[in-house]
């Protein structure tokens, strides 16, 4: 591999934020310029990107700072209800000043009430679940991820879960954390993500008819062109290939 090839795979984008590393320290994606292409008319955002992008693996303890304080209050008060650890909490990743848990998700729930109610922890507030999909990780495609605050304690984490496209089924948090009752609609919308126990969860975006989830990774382009004085831009699916 040439040095040019490895000055550039060190950046994911011009700006010098560092690539994704697979759990090997692999290089796994790359990205340049503000759309994802340094040159060029292509602000699709797919310009340059090597291959797909995988989940970064877990983080070893210490975690740093306030990070290693929620971790050992939150495996405490697992324990004392009984429940191990390692089965709630899947991963814990700590990457560019984040901490996020992978949680199983038969315990989504009980860690979500656990990290509300337990003083030393007080995350009272949610800010809403974000899908994700990831087409090459299989048997857990699609993901969940919790937004969470705690004001008492001026903290943020994230909760993040899994479900293989073949079960997309994830527990409900709105009887934990009421304002996800529309976040979970809309990605359930979006991914085809079903929050079980949900109180109403139908479509929120699209028409109720509508076939398939447009934000997953293989949902086809589609659009129609745009028209400017003296251009024409084609429609996305026409532009160029992405497989």
């Amino acid at each position: 591999m040439s040095d040019a090839h490895d000055s550039q795979d060190e950046h994911l984008n011009g700006n010098g934020v560092p690539a994704p590393r697979g759990e090997a320290g692999e290089v796994i994606g790359v990205r340049r310029g503000m759309f994802g292409a340094d040159n060029g008319g292509d602000t699709s955002g797919y310009g340059g990107l090597v291959r797909t992008v995988t989940l970064p693996g877990a983080s070893a303890r210490p975690y740093g700072g306030w990070f290693d304080e929620v971790a050992d209050e939150l495996e405490g008060a697992l324990e004392e209800q009984g429940l191990v650890p390692e089965n709630a909490i899947e991963k814990t990743v700590v990457d560019r000043g984040e901490l996020t848990f992978h949680i199983a998700r038969e315990h989504l729930v009980r860690v979500a009430q656990t990290l509300r109610d337990d003083p030393a922890l007080r995350f009272e507030l949610c800010t809403g679940v974000s899908g994700v999909h990831f087409p090459g990780d299989k048997g857990r495609e699609l993901h969940a991820v919790y937004h969470l605050r705690s004001i008492t304690h001026n903290r943020l984490i994230r909760l993040e879960v899994g479900a293989p496209d073949a079960d997309p089924h994830v527990p409900s948090l709105v009887a934990v954390y009421p304002t996800n009752d529309w976040h979970e609609r809309e990605t359930y919308d979006f991914f085809g993500l079903v929050f079980d126990g949900h109180p109403a969860l139908t479509r929120i975006m699209m028409p109720d008819d509508w076939q398939g989830f447009p934000q997953r990774k293989d949902y086809p382009l589609g659009g129609i062109p745009v028209e400017y004085k003296g251009a024409q831009i084609p429609a996305p699916d026409q532009r160029r290939s992405y497989s």
